[in-house]
């Protein structure tokens, strides 16, 4: 029977309501960023605190995360901040934070599509706090900027190329001849996966494991004296493989390739990580379905898992992920992959969804712990499976529910949720896509 008080929902969704008003803790805006911030140092004993985001394209989460990231590295020792874009791209933002060569956020950053996830006002303003929290502190003390993902196939051989062109150039043309089995298809490698499917073109995977052996045994190789190019490089031979398994299985299903995708962001944190020493502290930002523990997912209960769940298992409690949600709003979207970036209305919540519990509970802006001790009660109430949203980069409101819901248990997917109930697109900023610059392929968030 629904409960007039709270429309929408039965009694049982109705004691819920009441339960997230008394635990929820009323946020400032993200502007504030030291008020904001400040709230989150509950969670700064954690190795890794990953922060999501609802959608790709709100304001709201890209500053809150910029508030909640300024507050952990300058007061609890967090030294990476590694989010879900492309290492080459991440490289560049990376040189110009800690001033360690040449390296720009500019309109050929994260060029392609979609240009505005990581090219907008909000991680712009945090890119250049980065710079100017950096610039006094000895190289050891700077906080990185990294990349997460693993479809930076043509920027990734490239990057090894050049580097091994500069400190030996017999290594470069047999790194050239190996990779060129992949030459064919920079533009477009999704083709590549097709063309060795069908059987029209032989698999190139012999020769960038090959290539990346090599890599490995020159990071081995203790005259090696590069320091921070080696590592990109040899990053960018990890991403390289990486990338041509993910583009020759996409075709066998969703899941083996999305799960490759995971276990390649975790492989990449973990590496970041190692090279900086065993006190390292990083902060990940990427989607909800990225960094929410899978397991209490439908993606779980299907069969695919992501980088929450590998830190879950990987560090436990030393692992806090972070959730973020909205009720409505705008967003930067496209209504197609390599479409045209639109601000759409974000359409209300639905009224069996977790974020129309958050709604009721009548708070603008929250933080609300789903762990911890006096969490029991709660918990309880939130175990029942509902629907949660999520909007990548594409949104088509016409058909959300089957697009954007999945089902999930919250209170076992995250160690916390922060609430927005009205959220707004980010600002992006100019950009070009130069000659030659690849796109990526539309699976997963």
């Amino acid at each position: 029977m629904t409960d007039m008080t709270f429309p929408g929902l039965d009694r049982q969704g109705s004691e819920t309501v009441k339960l997230l008003r008394d635990a929820a803790l009323p946020l400032p805006d993200p502007d504030a960023e030291q008020d904001f911030g400040t709230l989150f140092d509950r969670f700064a004993g954690a190795r890794v605190v990953l922060l999501g985001e609802a959608t790709h394209g709100s304001s709201e989460f890209y500053r809150a995360r910029a508030a909640i990231t300024r507050r952990l590295i300058e007061r609890h020792g967090f030294s990476i901040v590694i989010v879900e874009a492309d290492w080459p791209d991440a490289n560049r933002i990376d040189r110009y934070v800690r001033h360690r060569g040449p390296g720009q956020y500019d309109k050929d950053s994260f060029a392609r599509f979609p240009t505005w996830m990581w090219r907008n006002e909000e991680v712009g303003a945090f890119v250049t706090w980065m710079r100017q929290h950096n610039e006094a502190l000895p190289m050891e003390q700077r906080a990185e900027f990294r990349g997460l993902d693993v479809y930076s196939l043509h920027a990734s051989v490239q990057a090894v190329l050049t580097y091994l062109d500069r400190v030996d150039p017999a290594a470069a043309a047999i790194a050239r001849k190996r990779y060129g089995c992949l030459s064919a298809w920079h533009m477009d490698p999704a083709w590549y996966g097709r063309a060795v499917l069908r059987g029209t073109h032989d698999s190139c995977e012999d020769a960038v494991v090959a290539q990346l052996k090599t890599m490995l045994d020159r990071e081995l190789d203790a005259t090696a004296k590069d320091g921070e190019d080696l590592f990109d490089a040899v990053q960018n031979a990890r991403i390289v493989r990486a990338a041509e398994t993910y583009y020759r299985i996409m075709y066998r299903g969703s899941t083996e390739s999305w799960n490759l995708r995971d276990r390649h962001m975790f492989e990449t944190l973990q590496y970041v990580m190692k090279a900086r020493g065993p006190e390292t502290k990083a902060v990940v930002w990427a989607h909800n379905s990225h960094i929410g523990n899978a397991a209490a997912t439908v993606m779980g209960w299907q069969g695919e898992f992501n980088i929450g769940e590998f830190c879950k298992t990987a560090y436990g409690d030393d692992a806090v992920s972070i959730g973020f949600g909205t009720d409505r709003g705008t967003v930067a979207a496209a209504d197609d992959w390599d479409g045209p970036m639109r601000i759409k209305n974000v359409l209300p919540a639905r009224l069996d969804s977790y974020e129309y519990l958050f709604l009721k509970a009548g708070m603008p802006r929250s933080l609300t712990e789903l762990r911890g001790h006096g969490r029991g009660a709660l918990r309880e109430a939130l175990t029942q499976s509902r629907l949660e949203r999520a909007i990548g980069v594409i949104y088509r409101p016409d058909t959300e529910f089957h697009s954007h819901y999945f089902e999930a248990v919250l209170p076992d997917q995250f160690d916390a949720y922060v609430w927005f109930e009205e959220t707004k697109a980010v600002t992006p900023l100019p950009s070009s896509r130069p000659h030659g610059v690849p796109e990526t392929y539309p699976f997963g968030v």
